[in-house]
């Protein structure tokens, strides 16, 4: 439950040093809220990726610049300058770097829970539900409508979709083509950000599938590892056009949600042994 709350960067509840900058981190319930300091001569691949372990950051950030500036390059090679008083967005895939003699300080809102750690830091188990969504026939559609009408589809679908992932405090951890996989700490809110997906991008003439399941998993560089994960994905296959599927560990969990779900049976999943019962939302 949201609750009136204030806390100050001037005693935040974690510091995350490195080479020449540093992140300070508040929490308030469930939103971890980072504010970035980072000093001339701060660049992600220098200073952050020897701790990261990647080839590029591949953490999204949404945030607000205080002062100072920063270059960013993403792995397609696109560019942006970000500069005092700009509200940004950063896909992950990127390098970035402090540009002139002003330290860059922001306030960011969706990378504070893990950037500046190392994978052994973020490799610990967790419970968390997944949820893996798809635009259904998505190769018929990027043949009758062409590549650039496509790019601009899947530009306005992904926004939509991390609208539904944000609005319950999910992680988006990966996009794959027309893919998204998102982690999220409790089950019925992965549930009602994957109901609002088919519907949010309806009008732009495609429709999506969702599968979910719970269990444990290792986030480690911003992905997420495990059985869980796959069983997840094998879930969402399972599903048709406009469907949410969820597997029997994930209904267990709904219990008192006020969800309705209705089963769809025994199945084996590719890969994974025996039979397990997967159930459809209803809407």
């Amino acid at each position: 439950m949201p609750h009136l709350r204030r806390k100050s960067f001037t005693t935040p509840d974690q510091v995350r040093a490195f080479m020449n900058g540093r992140m300070d981190v508040v929490t308030l319930g469930e939103t971890a809220i980072g504010r970035f300091v980072f000093g001339p001569g701060w660049r992600w691949s220098k200073d952050v990726a020897p701790i990261a372990g990647t080839r590029s950051c591949q953490h999204r950030h949404v945030g607000y610049t205080i002062s100072g500036t920063l270059e960013v390059r993403m792995d397609d090679g696109t560019s942006l300058v970000i500069g005092p008083d700009d509200a940004y967005e950063i896909p992950p895939g990127h390098d970035a770097w402090v540009v002139g003699d002003v330290p860059w300080d922001s306030v960011e809102f969706t990378s504070a829970h893990a950037f500046g750690l190392s994978p052994d830091e973020l490799g610990e188990r967790v419970l968390a539900t997944i949820l893996f969504s798809d635009i259904v026939t998505s190769t018929e559609t990027l043949e009758r409508i062409g590549d650039r009408a496509w790019a601009r589809l899947l530009s306005e679908h992904n926004m939509r979709i991390r609208a539904a992932i944000d609005r319950f405090r999910g992680l988006e951890l990966d996009t794959a083509g027309d893919g998204f996989v998102a982690l999220f700490d409790g089950a019925a809110k992965a549930v009602r950000a994957a109901l609002l997906m088919d519907p949010s991008v309806a009008d732009l003439g495609i429709r999506l599938r969702a599968g979910i399941h719970t269990g444990e998993v290792e986030v480690v560089g911003g992905r997420a590892r495990g059985v869980a994960v796959h069983t997840a994905a094998r879930v969402a296959s399972l599903a048709a056009s406009g469907e949410v599927f969820v597997s029997g560990t994930t209904r267990d969990l709904l219990d008192g949600s006020g969800l309705s779900l209705e089963s769809r049976g025994e199945h084996e999943l590719k890969g994974l042994s025996g039979a397990r019962p997967i159930f459809a939302v209803r809407r």
